[in-house]
């Protein structure tokens, strides 16, 4: 039977609220762009057009995918960051609004610091997609970067990532476990580490707990054995009056400022910044 691309928005909204869907209509509209390849623009325009009966069968494996928990930018492969759309995949942490919290702390930084035209050298541990590392590369044309991460998968995806955005001549990916495969000093470190406890993992949004990769979520015990592991070794790995940016979760402020001064680093009072949601969300330690 022939379906209209109206009828079949209407029907997979349906379908989807109608599966406990929040989201529904637009995680519908979403999945029947990316089904389609039309644009949202396009979708109201033709929205009386046959939609194509391959497009029917996609949308409809998108639909029962996204009944199962997996989330829109899984399915899709893609996720917009920063203003800038970062290919995913299952080695790959899905890049989160709060995210970018770090990512206007560490500009204002730079700002603050006068560093906004100096080459400056930066390593992201743990980079997944790159696009904390791609992000920054993107806002400051004359700094270089190092990507480093555990995961070959996830140095692939960001080295497509970085192929994408014409990044490619300043930036280099290494299969590291944190600092182990890392050299020189660095302007700038900066990490979205894995920091939720182990037992907490379970009880996360299906969204989270059944599709983003473990090594990228469990934080250990305590949530805080990623933050031990760059205490052990950033000092070193930074120059002089560098800096560390790390996310955090929203209750491991004091813990992580606790781990970063015993490590030697330096922490100023607006060492923690919040995300909009006034959480906190970062700590930037510093090299005297």
């Amino acid at each position: 039977m022939t379906q209209t691309v109206e009828a079949a928005l209407l029907a997979a909204a349906r379908t989807l609220r109608e599966g406990g869907i929040e989201t529904a209509s637009l995680d519908g509209r979403l999945l029947l762009c990316h089904a389609s390849g039309l644009t949202h623009e396009a979708l109201i325009a033709r929205n009386r057009e046959a939609l194509p009966p391959e497009a029917v069968a996609l949308l409809e494996g998108y639909v029962a995918r996204r009944l199962q928990g997996e989330p829109v930018s899984r399915i899709k492969e893609n996720k917009e960051f920063y203003g800038r759309c970062f290919e995913i995949d299952a080695h790959t942490l899905d890049p989160r609004p709060d995210t970018e919290t770090l990512i206007e702390a560490t500009l204002a930084l730079v700002t603050k610091k006068g560093w906004q035209d100096r080459p400056l050298r930066l390593l992201d541990l743990g980079t997944g997609s790159g696009c904390i590392l791609l992000t920054l590369l993107s806002e400051l044309p004359r700094a270089h970067g190092v990507g480093a991460d555990i995961s070959a998968g996830a140095l692939r995806r960001a080295a497509e990532n970085a192929s994408r955005l014409g990044l490619t001549d300043r930036v280099q990916f290494i299969a590291s476990d944190w600092f182990d495969g890392v050299s020189g000093q660095f302007d700038l470190v900066l990490s979205n580490p894995p920091y939720i406890k182990s037992a907490e993992i379970a009880g996360l949004a299906r969204e989270v707990a059944g599709f983003d990769p473990l090594i990228a979520l469990d934080g250990g015990v305590d949530g805080l054995n990623a933050y031990r592991r760059i205490a052990q070794n950033v000092p070193g790995a930074l120059q002089n009056g560098g800096q560390l940016v790390v996310e955090i979760g929203p209750t491991q402020a004091e813990a992580v400022v606790d781990i970063f001064r015993g490590a030697g680093l330096n922490i100023e009072e607006d060492g923690v910044r919040f995300d909009l949601a006034g959480r906190a969300r970062c700590v930037l330690a510093g090299r005297s």
